[in-house]
């Protein structure tokens, strides 16, 4: 199908490169027209005005219309609610299409219906194109056609089913693009100020070409990856979440490029990539999960944690170095090792027995690379009360954990300054050393560095307890 002028909304897809949507939009239109709304529904409700995302949003659509005004056109940035910009800005231009990749959040499905409609009534076609996921929906399914509920045999069956067509690269030939002077008065310069937002200093440089350096340094370690994955004071991981959160850089380039590697390392990170397709797709079949426990069985369960515990965990007073290292460079960066994310949120609930809830509400609100599916997903895993979660009884020691994964305490050193001098054994629990230690390493705990708040192996038998006391916890 052909058509005269196209709009292609990007959204969370925020490249020009291997790009689904634009690939198809220019492959059948005379004429496209590039946009993105900074949805304000959103924005009212990030209680941040310095909001990382949000810069890194702006710097990465900056990219965007660079790129595209040397092609000689420009990108269209609206400010305002999608359902009424869209189609407003569709029929003023004229168009006879809007093309755009599919998302799989609730509220997300719920407006692209609203403004399929609307469009509809308009005599507009709206386009939606898989871009996000290798496979969406009920595209992996058990033999009896039903979504997987463990990891491992949709892991299976999503290698069993993958092709080079999943593999494919949309790559669009840039031409046909609207002309700026054709754009006239819908180009304008909207600056995080005029959107009611300020500018965030991010760890990381935001847009495609950075993204395609930071996978490019990533590929030369990659065959380390089951070594050092774990390891928050090793550079082992891609870093490269954000960037997969607002699309700009393509699943699929990275799947291409870890498939094709068959070393350990390649494998292993490929199997993260599975588990990102598998959370959005609990989220697309079971939006319960959003407010509700994923397990039936552990709905009514009362977390009995206080709300001093909560905070004090989410400043990083804890006494347990591995959790206030891991949540005062959270507080500063926004971005947190996945291994610290497993720790922290199990002490959380397991040690602190707060609701996981209120922590994934704590990661959604600061998280940079913040993505519903993988949050929600991560947090119910954490708490044994998600798909193929983790079982109640294991509970992480965050002694132990830290001992582990951090064994010379150089990820803590480099956070927490005030017990540096400790040595590699009391660092990781500096209240058990002796008051000797404390005054010879400058930090006397429960002055220069928290009490624990919390007894691990007590807190450890209240969660037992509590799992057991819930209505069938088998």
């Amino acid at each position: 199908m052909n058509y005269k002028n196209s709009l292609c909304w990007i959204r969370r897809d925020l490249r020009l490169s291997d790009h689904h949507a634009l690939y198809e939009a220019i492959r059948n239109s005379e004429r496209v027209t590039i946009v993105f709304v900074y949805d304000i529904t959103i924005l009212e409700n990030l209680e941040d005005k310095s909001d990382r995302r949000v810069t890194f949003i702006y710097e990465s659509l900056k990219e965007v219309d660079l790129k595209l005004r040397e092609m000689g056109s420009a990108l269209v940035t609206l400010f305002g609610d999608p359902r009424n910009e869209i189609p407003l800005l569709a029929k003023e231009l004229s168009v006879d299409a809007v093309y755009c990749n599919r998302d799989y959040e609730p509220m997300a499905k719920a407006r692209d219906e609203t403004i399929y409609n609307q469009l509809q009534s308009f005599g507009i076609a709206f386009h939606t194109f898989k871009d996000q996921v290798i496979f969406e929906g009920l595209e992996v399914v058990s033999q009896a056609g039903t979504s997987y509920r463990k990891f491992t045999p949709y892991k299976n069956t999503w290698l069993k089913k993958l092709t080079t067509q999943e593999m494919i690269s949309f790559q669009p030939k840039l031409i046909n693009l609207t002309p700026i002077k054709q754009l006239g008065k819908f180009v304008k310069h909207l600056s995080l100020n005029k959107i009611g937002f300020k500018n965030k200093e991010l760890w990381l440089n935001p847009g495609e070409q950075a993204a395609s350096k930071r996978f490019a340094a990533f590929l030369k370690k990659i065959d380390m990856y089951d070594k050092h994955r774990d390891l928050p004071e090793v550079d082992g991981t891609s870093g490269l979440s954000v960037h997969l959160r607002f699309g700009t850089i393509s699943i699929r380039s990275l799947v291409r490029a870890a498939y094709k590697r068959k070393t350990k390392g390649a494998q292993l990170w490929l199997s993260e990539l599975i588990w990102r397709d598998f959370y959005h797709m609990i989220l697309d079949l079971n939006p319960i999960v959003i407010e509700e426990t994923f397990l039936p069985q552990f709905k009514e369960l009362k977390w009995p944690g206080t709300n001093s515990h909560f905070i004090a965990w989410k400043k990083g007073i804890t006494g347990y170095p591995i959790i206030d290292a891991a949540m005062r460079h959270f507080n500063k960066t926004g971005w947190m090792h996945n291994r610290l994310r497993m720790i922290v949120a199990s002490f959380l609930v397991k040690d602190l027995l707060v609701d996981w809830r209120k922590g994934e509400a704590y990661f959604s609100r600061y998280l940079l690379d913040f993505d519903l599916a993988a949050n929600n997903g991560g947090w119910q895993w954490c708490a044994s009360t998600g798909c193929d979660a983790q079982p109640w009884f294991r509970i992480f020691n965050p002694i132990t954990q830290s001992k582990r994964f951090d064994c010379n305490g150089k990820f803590i050193r480099n956070v927490l300054p005030e017990i540096a001098n400790f040595s590699n054994k009391d660092i990781h629990f500096p209240a058990g050393a002796s008051m000797k230690t404390q005054k010879s390493s400058g930090c006397i705990i429960g002055k220069n560095y928290p009490k624990p708040i919390v007894e691990h192996a007590v807190q450890r038998e209240r969660t037992l307890s509590l799992f057991n006391k819930s209505k069938s916890h088998k």
